[in-house]
């Protein structure tokens, strides 16, 4: 159940995080206070409704067929949450009635946290009506706050290091230091600062997350000299064993967080130490240490940077795909949605459902498997697995759950008994199973190479370019259907031309735009560097480039840039002194790339004979 609300959270998160900036409010303030309440009223009393429904059918149908409803519902309606989520964002536009406070203008991850706290609120209306199923169901003494507040308090962890990433990138933005700034804006700097983010967060987190979950200390005596013992014999440092709270400590469960020994945390509920024998608490912790000691964590880290890789390798892909389908929008535009919503509503279901398939399918893949390998540790430390197999049917007798039920972060515990009845008897199975891990570490690995060959392609090689290019002209050129007469695309199209060294088109969009608007700095000063310096010299015309350099300078005399277009066309048409003047003018305005500037006027007084 955690690792669901986990993926509804960061699905909730992208959703926020792909939606456009603000502009005007869709409907009038009151109308959408009223759609608000409405909305969110009506969200309630469905679920309301369906699971007082299911409660009803709880004495009087099996509980197979109860807990695959129960568990359909409950994910039927967080799915349902994320939707009114994203009604709240696309369709009625909150963010545009909080966009303006200044706070959130300074920093933005403050407007963000404000909805995400709407969303938690969405799911916990969702827990809070479901609870009274799931205490009946699963016979549980958890009572309906201590469940609500151990969901929310036990899911939103994985919003933290986002909080903190996002937070400290909008406070380097408002405090008055130039070079973090400049360091962030490249994108080096952005890789390298998250590479750091992540390496601190994933070492020092559990510290984090250990008091925000309220874990206390389990305290001096036999279960604690027992679980000292076990992680000394098998060479396991860590920080502290703490007692894990969660649904109340009522779940018969253990884990471990840490990467650091300084920052590593075993965790067991009360339940798991009164309900087991002592070599059954002894297996369990087994289990945990065996993902310590086959670094799993790692590995996690690894795979979370892998999705970053992924996302990253492919956005640019997604951007490209869906200007391609662009007019397939039509309907909706029609309709009166409009196209920057419809866009950035394609890119989070795109990033979204890259999202799902990542984590269903090759995170999920590997989390299955590692917990199979970590069972398989108990056989480093004992003879037997027999205590863990039967703490795995304590589990599934005491959860009320169908041990059958598939998981997809976990084999079923009837697969994990099964398994670990066959180490029982052939105890090549663990080889077999660490080879098969090893093995697809290296399929993985080999992935992300190509993964990362192909994004750094995309975003930075040739190729990526091209692509560019391509699809910013087809932008251009469908919207030039639409106006022809913007001087504004012509010289998009020209800038666009220029960049991939097409100097006809070129010279007919700069053309076409100056004659729909003849006093445009920009496109006068490209239009005269090219005429002055195209490397194709049938599209050489110096004396037309003079022209358009002296026009340009006219508009905008503080450009170096601007300067130094004209001091070449000074230097190409044999007025050199003219070429010296402009290019010393040049150089004086210029803040950067003072020996570029130097080198001209150089070689314009070497054109004069001195």
């Amino acid at each position: 159940l955690m690792f669901a609300n986990f993926i509804y959270f960061i699905i909730a998160l992208l959703i926020y995080e792909t939606y456009p900036p603000p502009g005007e409010p869709n409907f009038a303030p009151y109308q959408t206070l009223v759609l608000f309440i409405s909305l969110t009223v009506l969200f309630g009393y469905l679920t309301w409704i369906q699971f007082q429904t299911l409660r009803k059918m709880t004495s009087r149908d099996s509980f197979i067929r109860l807990d695959h409803r129960y568990n359909t519902l409950l994910t039927r309606q967080s799915i349902m949450a994320i939707i009114v989520f994203a009604m709240n964002l696309y369709g009625l536009n909150l963010p545009s009635y909080t966009g303006h406070i200044r706070l959130f203008t300074k920093i933005p991850t403050l407007q963000a946290a404000v909805f995400l706290v709407l969303f938690i609120f969405y799911l916990a209306i969702v827990w809070y009506f479901s609870h009274g199923v799931h205490q009946r169901l699963y016979a549980s003494s958890v009572s309906r706050k201590s469940y609500v507040w151990s969901q929310i308090s036990f899911s939103t962890p994985v919003l933290l290091p986002w909080l903190i990433l996002s937070g400290l990138a909008d406070l380097i933005q408002v405090l008055p230091f130039s070079l973090p700034k400049k360091f962030l804006a490249s994108t080096e700097g952005q890789v390298l600062y998250f590479l750091v983010f992540l390496v601190v967060v994933a070492m020092i987190g559990p510290a984090l997350i250990q008091k925000l979950w309220r874990c206390r200390p389990l305290e001096a005596g036999i279960d604690r000299n027992r679980i000292e013992a076990l992680c000394a014999r098998a060479g396991v440092d860590y920080a502290n064993i703490m007692y894990w709270p969660i649904f109340g400590g009522r779940m018969i469960t253990a884990g471990v967080m840490g990467l650091v020994k300084r920052f590593r945390y075993i965790l067991v509920t009360r339940a798991l130490l009164s309900a087991l024998e002592p070599a059954e608490v002894d297996a369990v912790i087994a289990h945990e240490i065996g993902h310590v000691k086959q670094k799993h964590l790692l590995f996690y880290l690894m795979f979370f940077g892998g999705y970053m890789l992924l996302t990253y390798a492919v956005f640019d892909l997604i951007i490209y795909s869906i200007i391609y389908l662009e007019p397939a929008f039509g309907l909706f535009t029609r309709m009166g949605v409009e196209q920057m919503t419809l866009t950035s509503l394609s890119i989070s279901l795109a990033i979204i459902a890259i999202f799902l398939i990542y984590f269903r399918f090759i995170f999920g893949y590997f989390m299955r498997n590692f917990e199979r390998q970590a069972d398989t540790y108990v056989y480093t430390l004992f003879d037997s697995a027999q205590p863990l197999i039967s703490t795995l049917e304590k589990i599934a007798v005491t959860s009320g759950q169908s041990p059958d039920r598939p998981n997809w972060h976990h084999f079923s515990i009837t697969e994990r008994i099964n398994y670990l009845d066959r180490c029982e008897k052939d105890r090549s199975a663990i080889r077999q199973q660490t080879h098969k891990i090893k093995k697809s570490i290296a399929v993985y690995l080999v992935g992300m190479l190509a993964v990362g060959f192909v994004g750094y392609n995309l975003n930075l090689g040739e190729t990526g370019r091209d692509l560019s290019d391509h699809f910013f002209q087809k932008i251009v050129h469908r919207e030039l259907e639409k106006n022809p007469h913007d001087p504004k695309l012509h010289r998009l199209l020209g800038d666009l031309y220029f960049n991939s060294k097409n100097w006809e088109g070129v010279q007919q969009a700069y053309e076409k735009s100056l004659h729909l608007k003849p006093d445009n700095p920009h496109v006068l000063n490209n239009l005269a560097w090219m005429y002055a310096t195209c490397e194709d010299k049938r599209f050489r015309d110096p004396e037309r480039a003079l022209v358009l350099a002296k026009a340009a300078a006219s508009i905008s005399a503080e450009e170096p840039h601007i300067l130094d277009t004209l001091a070449e066309s000074y230097y190409l048409n044999g007025y050199y002194e003219e070429a010296i003047a402009a290019g010393i003018r040049a150089r004086n305005l210029a803040r950067d790339n003072h020996t570029y500037y130097e080198a001209q006027v150089e070689k314009y007084r070497k054109a004069t004979g001195f």
